[in-house]
């Protein structure tokens, strides 16, 4: 891919900070999967999988390093 990421809208999806229907982009940068409304901003970041599972219970995690 690029240095641009592709970048998609979420059909009928709701912001949960200003309510706009339809203003919801998903997309990944790091690996990490990300919404971010482009109506008022709001942003929410999930990792994936494989970084919840190395986590430990109450352990902040930064980053994964996934040498190439």
């Amino acid at each position: 891919m690029t240095n641009r990421e592709r970048r998609r809208f979420i059909a009928g999806a709701i912001c949960p900070e200003c309510k706009a229907m339809d203003t919801i982009m998903l997309y990944f940068e790091n690996n990490v999967e990300k919404l971010k409304c482009v109506e008022c901003g709001y942003q929410e970041s999930q990792a994936d999988d494989k970084i919840k599972s190395q986590r430990k219970d109450g352990e902040n995690v930064i980053g994964v390093f996934k040498p190439e």
